[in-house]
């Protein structure tokens, strides 16, 4: 028999194990895989408590970034319940997650304001202030957008047009998951627990 027709009967079992090891080690996403093509988590920011924090605060857990402001009429409110929501549903997962927002709207936004707003929704939420340079820096740096839309006189309130997508970072801070509008809260339930069972 040549060399090039005979195959040992255990490569073929072998074979097949490999690939089935190689398809069970990829997690099925349920929301946009993007790791790779955003950058690492990172910023110097003040909490809700008025303290300078860093990225590296943040590390051994995983982050669900969010950029909206406190006078937001319905997809901040909204999306911060649907949040709470989720956290409720992991139990004791909930401890390795970590949810931040940061406002674009820090003039309006000051401390008290943004602690008061965010853990009206959920005490573990921290909210981040900044700069107007902080603030632009860091959206740009993942690709979020947001304007100050012109008001009709100046002391009337004005909205600001936002991006509204959840950045999600595993425990060292490495961008994974994008959680667009239309992501369900079943679907971010889903992944949270993939990738905090992958981190522990």
């Amino acid at each position: 028999m040549s060399a090039l027709r005979y195959r040992p009967r255990w490569l073929l079992p072998a074979c097949v194990a490999v690939l089935l090891a190689a398809c069970a080690s990829q997690p099925k996403w349920q929301l946009d895989d993007v790791q790779g093509h955003l950058p690492d988590l990172k910023f110097q920011m003040t909490n809700d408590l008025g303290q300078p924090v860093t990225a590296a605060n943040y590390r051994g857990k995983v982050v669900l970034l969010y950029f909206g402001y406190t006078h937001c009429p319905d997809v901040c409110p909204l999306t911060l319940v649907h949040l709470h929501t989720v956290l409720q549903k992991m139990g004791k997962q909930a401890n390795d997650v970590q949810v931040l927002f940061v406002t674009v709207d820090p003039a309006r936004d000051t401390v008290p304001v943004l602690h008061q707003y965010v853990t009206a929704f959920d005490p573990r939420i921290v909210g981040l202030t900044g700069t107007q340079n902080e603030i632009a820096q860091l959206t740009k740096r993942y690709r979020a957008f947001y304007q100050r839309e012109p008001s009709k006189t100046p002391t009337a309130d004005y909205l600001v047009t936002h991006s509204s997508a959840i950045y999600i970072f595993d425990r060292e801070g490495h961008a994974r998951l994008l959680a667009t509008p239309g992501s369900t809260n079943d679907e971010i339930l889903h992944d949270l627990k993939i990738l905090v069972g992958q981190s522990s």
